[in-house]
């Protein structure tokens, strides 16, 4: 009688910890420009997460949040910048045809995991 409780609290343990894992989300975990660096230009921005994401539902759109010398700069979404994501699933890839121009930027994405949920994000750097 006395290991009926052990085994009980333990199963009722791993019962309450399995759907936890099936719900998780992707999350934001690296980036290439690091969030609120000042890096110098560059043409490719990456975005690395928790988990695989959706090829189909999951993208991302690079938005210049200021100009150097421009006061009450509009947000301006920055043409020739394609979104795709990595081969292993991971990451978003935003790749500009040229490199991208000295001001402030803001990604906005929106990536889907494993449960279907759209998760939306913001990441900021700076190109000097």
């Amino acid at each position: 009688m006395t290991l009926r409780a052990p085994i009980t609290a333990a199963l009722l343990a791993a019962s309450v910890l399995a759907p936890a894992a099936a719900i998780a989300q992707p999350r934001l975990v690296a980036a290439t420009p690091a969030a609120n660096a000042a890096v110098a230009r560059t043409a490719s921005v990456t975005l690395n997460f928790s988990e695989r994401l959706a090829p189909g539902q999951s993208s991302a759109t690079l938005v210049m949040t200021g100009m150097p010398g421009m006061a009450n700069h509009p947000d301006m979404k920055m043409p020739g910048v394609t979104t795709s994501v990595s081969k292993d699933g991971k990451a978003l890839l935003l790749t500009s045809a040229k490199p991208i121009p000295t001001g402030t930027y803001r990604v906005d994405y929106v990536v889907v995991g494993a449960d279907r949920q759209r998760i939306a994000g913001k990441h900021s750097f700076s190109i000097r």
